[in-house]
């Protein structure tokens, strides 16, 4: 703009500030009053930002402003209103106009003005002087309101100078020149302002510019990269020369090879008698071949579009742009800079990023300010991962909680670009950005894994175990594949996202090796669709009949003017609040009485039926709703399953198009993109998804580069697929047919192994004689208590091929069924109960459950699952009992005998035959065993303790023993009124457990003061524990507790040893021969008995159990026979006790197969989904 065209007010003003001369700026007295007009001036400015241009054009900052802040500092007013005036003139082109006008005049003015800004920034190095000697003039204490806001200024100023972006055609520097940029950054670094602006980051009193100096920092650094600044003044190391040695030695092999090419390509002739060829089997226009009048080394790049104007590419279709590439700046900088960095990292990174993270959580930062957070999160932690990786310096972002709120951006981010379509260029990037921030942290997660330290090691596995843990954070990299789009994320979003992709799976892979079993968390959002119910049909009318009622209700309401009496209003109700009726089955009533009414021409009463409803519902009715519930539950991790699910064309497309440009990519790069495309065609064999006409161009395009040597591995894979496709094409005679489409997973499996017939997947009808034979079947079993009434229905139907979830979906269909999960239901539960019944006395209930079910659940959700389906009172009746010492005495080893072996240590040994019948029924359980491998895995360690088994009884009678003499010893103490309490707490529970037969964990409440004392001494403690009470678990439980487990016949055992008559036992036998209480002759003495008795019992139980083993002896028999002797058996007794519940669930088993199916089915492994249907 031409200054003599500048507006008289604003030239006289200008004129009132001052004058330059020689060196010297004098001020006129009007000064101040003229600088605050120029605000003014600006502050009311059109559109064009007119009196920006023309002061802009005036050169007022640097003729005027500039001066009057050097030599006139002192007078503090004036220096306000200057900075303030600068500020404003310095305010980035984008703040001015809010975006990149689209109109070409105004985009005119935006050119102009950042033009001016580019004048402004050469002048710039000059302020930073005047800056420094302000801001280091007064200390924090002697700061007035004013002052910190002159500061705050101040940075505002210096952040709006770097901000100005740099002219290219002006400057045309290359690398290791002094850009415009770079001069200002050495005057920074010059007059100090550099360790001003690392004070404010570090110091406590100035937290509050913390965002305004992470702001300077991340423009300061703009056109710089992590690696230039760690490699500034060093020697290149040999793996740097070797590189640069390798992408050389490329360039040249392509250069020597095209320069073959065209010598080979040249004609012997001159090129006046090129010759005119006529080309055999490509049709020309009309009906003859094409004619062509070049050489024939041109014909390769013949093609039909050859003079055709080109097709001109909408503006919506456009590639995005890729941002402008970094320079390499002066060596003198960045050796500033890099010592800034480390002195930052050292001192300031952790502060400052904690106190920005706060601010933007808060809400108390601006829009946007978190892309400045994850600029300088990638940036710095690159430069400490290049410069001798320390993790202390950025402990502060290395943690789940940054992990977690880049992902949030992300996402936000993504959300934003698909709904803000005319600014989807900028939320791309910021998702670049907060793309690299989430990089940047995996890789450092992964240099930490590389630690010597183990502490360090030990945090990166808590960091990996968190991230792979969590749905969000595996899905992420998916996600961003899958939703791809170049047309509004470039070239360099999608090299890092492939970059990110393959650093994170090779992370999960590597995580994944030697664990069994890695449990994650799946969310699963199930969409419901909650259809209102069909109108019930009314009475059948005719058309006719239905518009006479129709016009005689309009008649009616037009007569009334459409409006409603109040009593007719008042009784319109059409929902009720408190009924316990859903809301969607009361609008359909509401909706059913409005058209009752009208049926019944009674118009404004329907009519006042409608307002209401619609007073009510606030809104128009939906007959359907689509509800989303987020289901979380856990589940077993698969890598190869994981992969799977990058086999998607809309994964592959991503890749593909990166490959294209594989001539420009880094060697890592590419090796990314052949890494993921191999683990699809070779790891899943999904090399099918490959089969496309535009990958085998690119491929042809690969093996013909004259530089293939430098890409071997995009050779050799290119060749693998080209081979693998030939072979199908010679057995698949549509494989070349293939080659033009996309293909799914279905799609390429047909392909490969053969397509499926059509209406092969329609399905399956029943017919009205199926579905009667079904129901009939169903109502006969459904009572039968049968573990899965499916598995028993399908031997019985007459169609064989009937799948389990034909049938399934049929008993749903028909009604017999509510739902699937409610068979589903029924199947866990007869399936766990059964397990149950012949788990408890083995050593890991809950891993033989598991292994009875083929469904991979993990312990704690297994646990979860019986818990809530009340199968389970307390988690500690699952956990896993500890085994004992085969060579100690225990009760593991008796446990596990034969009968046989059972009687051959009882005195004289068997002596009778054995009965009649005896050897089939072992035979038939032997084959039972012999079938069941978790059998087998329960006799193992039986076995090894059988030889232990006389040595346990002992331990057994030493117990008894034991125990009368410390109820004896309490009794001398004066506890004989807390031992009868706790007989009788004892015998009551075993009266409940036998008349509710509910066993669950009871507590021992102490009601008085005298069975408070006892309950907190240490030898009454010691008896609880001997009897088998359960102390406290943890600090919510306060009593202790007689435990699920124990029986009612232990119960009463247990209380019969702390009454009166086996103390005075105790006391007679320690009378007459006068030992020490627990004297090894009175125990030996009263083992001998108990073991002659305890010996005697389980003989007798034995030989019953044999008896009930015999198809002659009747259930009801049998029954009063376990009844009796189990009533009479002695707390120390177990193991004769064990022995008739064997055999008494045996013969329940055998009862229970014998009404089953006629067709008996081998015991299946059940597979238990709850999550999914059928």
């Amino acid at each position: 703009m031409d200054l003599y065209v500048m507006n008289c007010e604003l030239l006289a003003t200008c004129s009132a500030l001052g004058y330059l001369e020689g060196d010297t700026y004098h001020k006129e007295p009007d000064c101040l009053e003229s600088v605050k007009d120029l605000i003014r001036y600006l502050r009311h400015e059109d559109d064009t930002r007119d009196t920006r241009q023309q002061l802009g054009a005036g050169q007022i900052l640097q003729n005027d402003l500039l001066p009057i802040i050097t030599q006139h500092s002192q007078d503090k007013s004036l220096f306000d209103a200057c900075i303030r005036l600068m500020v404003n003139l310095t305010q980035p082109a984008l703040l001015c106009f809010g975006k990149v006008p689209d109109d070409p005049t105004v985009r005119h003015h935006f050119l102009e003005v950042v033009s001016y800004l580019q004048a402004y920034k050469e002048v710039g190095v000059f302020l930073f002087f005047t800056f420094h000697l302000y801001l280091t003039r007064q200390d924090w204490e002697q700061r007035q309101e004013e002052d910190n806001l002159l500061i705050e200024r101040i940075l505002l100023l210096v952040r709006n100078v770097l901000h100005v972006p740099a002219d290219p055609y002006e400057e045309k520097n290359v690398d290791d020149d002094a850009s415009v940029h770079d001069k200002l950054l050495w005057a920074i670094h010059m007059s100090g302002l550099d360790d001003l602006i690392k004070f404010l980051a570090s110091a406590q009193s100035e937290q509050q510019w913390s965002m305004h100096v992470l702001e300077v920092i991340s423009l300061m650094f703009r056109d710089q990269t992590p690696e230039l600044l760690v490699s500034a003044g060093q020697a290149r190391s040999a793996q740097e020369k070797q590189r640069d040695a390798q992408e050389l030695e490329a360039l040249r092999q392509k250069e020597q090879a095209e320069k073959r090419s065209r010598t080979l390509q040249r004609g012997t002739r001159h090129s006046r008698f090129g010759g005119s060829y006529v080309v055999q089997g490509l049709k020309s226009i009309g009906e003859k071949d094409v004619i062509y009048h070049r050489g024939l080394h041109n014909f390769k790049n013949y093609t039909h579009d050859e003079g055709k104007a080109v097709r001109r590419v909408p503006k919506r279709k456009l590639h995005a742009r890729d941002s402008e590439g970094k320079r390499r700046s002066a060596l003198n900088v960045r050796l500033f800079l890099r010592e800034f960095c480390m002195d930052f990292l050292e001192n300031c990174y952790n502060r400052l990023m904690y106190l920005v993270k706060e601010g933007l959580i808060r809400e108390q930062a601006q829009q946007h300010d978190e892309t400045y957070y994850l600029w300088a999160l990638s940036f710095f932690m690159a430069f400490n991962r290049g410069n001798g990786f320390r993790a202390d310096l950025v402990s502060e972002t290395m943690s789940i909680r940054a992990f977690h709120f880049i992902e949030r951006n992300i996402t936000n981010y993504y959300e934003m670009m698909l709904n803000d379509r005319k600014e989807a260029s900028s939320w791309s990037r910021r998702m670049h950005l907060a793309l690299k921030a989430y990089q940047e942290l995996l890789l450092t997660v992964n240099e930490m894994d590389r630690s010597r330290d183990e502490d360090i090691r030990q945090s990166a596995n808590v960091i990996k175990s968190n991230i792979f843990y969590l749905m969000e954070y595996r899905e992420i990299f998916l996600t961003l594949l899958r939703k791809f789009d170049e047309t509004k994320q470039p070239r360099t979003f999608l090299r890092d996202l492939v970059e990110s992709t393959h650093l994170f799976l090779r992370m999960l892979e590597r995580f994944c090796k030697g664990r069994n079993n890695l449990v994650v968390q799946r969310k699963r959002v199930k969409r419901k669709k909650s259809k209102g119910r069909k109108n019930p049909t009314a009475a059948e009318t005719t058309p006719e009949e239905l518009e006479e009622t129709w016009r005689a209700v309009a008649e009616e309401l037009r007569a009334t003017s459409f409006q409603l009496s109040e009593a007719l209003t008042e009784r319109a109700v059409p929902f009720d609040a408190a009924s316990e009726t859903p809301l969607e089955e009361q609008r359909t009533e509401a909706m059913v009485r409005v058209q009752d009414t009208l049926l019944n021409r009674r118009g404004p009463e329907a009519l006042g039926l409608l307002r209401a409803a619609r007073s009510e519902e606030d809104g128009e009715l939906e007959e359907e709703e689509e509800l989303e519930s987020v289901r979380v539950s856990e589940t077993e991790f698969n890598f190869l399953d994981f992969i799977k699910r990058f086999a998607n064309p809309n994964v592959v497309r991503p890749y593909l198009l990166l490959l294209r440009s594989y001539s420009q990519n880094s060697p890592h790069t590419n090796h990314c993109i052949t890494r993921m495309l191999h683990r699809l065609a070779v790891d899943l064999k999904m090399d099918a998804l490959l089969f496309q006409l535009s990958v085998f161009c690119l491929f042809n395009k690969i093996l013909g580069d004259p530089a293939a040597t430098a890409y071997k591995e995009l050779v050799t894979f290119a060749k693998f697929v080209l081979n693998r496709f030939f072979a199908l094409a010679a057995k698949n005679n549509k494989a070349f047919v293939e080659l033009l489409f996309w293909k799914s997973v279905g799609a390429a499996r047909e392909m490969t192994e053969g397509y499926s017939k059509e209406g092969s997947n329609k399905k399956a009808k029943w017919t009205p004689e199926e579905e009667d034979e079904l129901r009939t079947l169903y109502e006969e079993h459904r009572d039968s208590e049968v573990p899965d009434i499916v598995e028993t229905l399908l031997p019985l139907l007459s169609n064989t091929t009937r799948t389990r979830r034909q049938v399934v979906a049929q008993l749903v269909a028909m009604g017999l069924v509510d739902s699937v999960k409610e068979l589903k239901k029924q199947r866990l539960v007869s399936v766990i109960q059964g397990v149950l019944s012949g788990c408890y006395i083995s050593v890991d209930v809950l891993g033989n459950i598991l292994k009875k079910v083929t469904a991979k659940r993990s312990r704690a959700r297994m646990v979860e699952k019986l818990l809530s389906m009340g199968l389970v009172s307390d988690r500690r009746e699952l956990h896993k009992k500890r085994r004992r010492n085969p060579n100690a005495p225990g009760k593991s080893a008796a446990m596990g005998m034969t009968e046989e072996e059972f009687l051959a240590h009882l005195p004289g040994g068997l002596t009778e035959e054995p009965m009649e019948g005896e050897e089939e029924v072992e035979e038939d359980e032997e084959d039972e065993e012999e079938s069941e491998g978790e059998e087998r895995e329960r006799q193992a360690p039986a076995a090894r303790g059988r030889k232990s088994w006389m040595a346990e009884r002992e331990s057994m009678v030493e117990k008894n023993a034991s125990l009368r003499t410390m109820v004896y010893t309490l009794r001398q103490e004066g506890m004989s009124g807390p031992l009868l309490w706790l007989q009788n707490c004892l015998n009551r529970t075993a009266d409940h457990r036998e008349e509710e037969g509910l066993f669950q964990p009871v507590p021992i409440v102490p009601l008085t003061e005298e069975n408070e004392d006892a309950m907190e001494k240490k030898s009454f403690q010691r008896l609880l524990r001997k009897i088998g009470v359960r102390a406290p678990a943890d600090e919510q439980e306060s009593f202790w507790r007689i435990p699920a487990q124990m029986r009612p016949s232990q119960l009463r055992g247990a209380a019969e040893v702390l009454s009166p008559s086996q103390d005075a036992l105790a006391a007679g036998a320690e009378e007459s021969e006068q030992p020490t209480p627990g004297s090894p002759i009175q125990e030996q003495q009263q083992g001998e008995a108990d073991s002659h008795e305890q010996r005697t019992q389980a003989l007798r139980a034995l030989l019953l159990a044999r008896k009930m083993k015999q198809p002659s002896a009747s259930a009801e028999h049998t029954g009063q026979q376990i009844r009796h002797w189990l009533s009479e058996m002695a707390p120390y007794s177990l193991y004769s006790a064990l022995v008739l519940i064997r055999t008494l669930c045996v013969l329940v088993q055998r009862s229970a197969e014998a009404h089953s199916a006629p067709a008996k089915r081998k015991r299946q492994r059940v597979l238990i989904d709850d999550d999914e249907d059928d």
